[in-house]
């Protein structure tokens, strides 16, 4: 520093001895740890001490009026440090001892390629190759294998291919959906209508069996048919025509097949209005 320099500072009132005191200062400043960030949960935790030490040190009177147990309260109070605040945070739950692996590198390199000649085959499937080689593990072990490899990079499986719903483009002149409102309250309001399997001793083909309830008489209308097809499905509609003592003024039906082609047109829209509702038939196919 010149002496021109001194001479300025000492004309302004400042000594040489209190700016280098001032950096001194800085230095510790800089030394000195900063106070970590601490979560919410630890945050509350301090809250609670510092309440604790504001307020008699009763530990009863500090649980009671956070909510906690006192053995909560005396754990916090042994884990306090006031010049670590990171002891308030929750430990890991990481177990200390874990499982070891008790296979070998031969047996990962055997899963490896395994796996990597048949990416789609599961565990189970591959113990079984395994076991025809000669080598023994478990199916349990091999999925573990399997998972370690996946966690180091060292299994190279094919991407998965994304399998996206096709919507059918038919369009149903009058089906619609069941409103989430309606309640049936006179017998033929809504008719409940739905195929189920029919398997006779010493038959090979099953029979299908159109079966139609009431939702609110209990009346049940039934037919068999030797397939599942609209062309049945109309003739289901004549014997409801013909066996309900009712004039039926809605059908419930699935999006099936069976529920298409012919069977749209022959349903009088002011009579039989299908609404494709899945929940609507379990009573249905509960049917026997």
């Amino acid at each position: 520093m010149g002496n021109s320099s001194r001479r300025r500072q000492a004309h302004a009132g400042v000594s040489q001895r209190r700016v280098v005191g001032d950096r001194r200062y800085r230095q510790l400043v800089r030394l000195v740890p900063r106070a970590p960030r601490l979560s919410q949960r630890a945050q509350a935790r301090l809250a609670m001490l510092d309440w604790h030490f504001r307020s008699g040190r009763c530990v009863a009177l500090t649980a009671d009026h956070f909510g906690f147990s006192r053995p909560t309260v005396y754990r916090w109070l042994a884990r306090y440090e006031a010049l670590r605040l990171d002891t308030l945070e929750d430990r890991s739950s990481a177990p200390r001892h874990r499982r070891r692996s008790s296979w070998t590198a031969a047996h990962a390199e055997a899963v490896r390629e395994l796996r990597e000649r048949y990416p789609c085959w599961g565990k189970a499937k591959l113990a079984v190759l395994l076991r025809r080689a000669g080598i023994y593990l478990s199916v349990s072990m091999v999925g573990r294998i399997m998972h370690r490899l996946r966690m180091r990079g060292a299994l190279r499986e094919p991407a998965r291919r994304r399998v996206s719903v096709r919507h059918r483009g038919y369009a149903r002149p009058h089906a619609v959906r069941k409103p989430a409102g309606f309640r049936p309250t006179s017998p033929g309001d809504l008719v409940q209508l739905d195929t189920l399997d029919v398997r006779p001793p010493g038959v090979t083909s099953p029979f299908k069996q159109f079966t139609a309830r009431d939702v609110v008489s209990r009346w049940d209308v039934l037919t068999l048919a030797a397939n599942a097809r609209a062309v049945n499905a109309v003739a289901m509609l004549d014997a409801l025509e013909q066996r309900m003592p009712f004039p039926v003024r809605a059908l419930s039906v699935d999006n099936g097949s069976e529920f298409m082609a012919e069977f749209e047109p022959r349903v009088r829209p002011a009579r039989h209005r299908p609404a494709h509702s899945a929940a609507a038939l379990a009573q249905a196919k509960r049917m026997r």
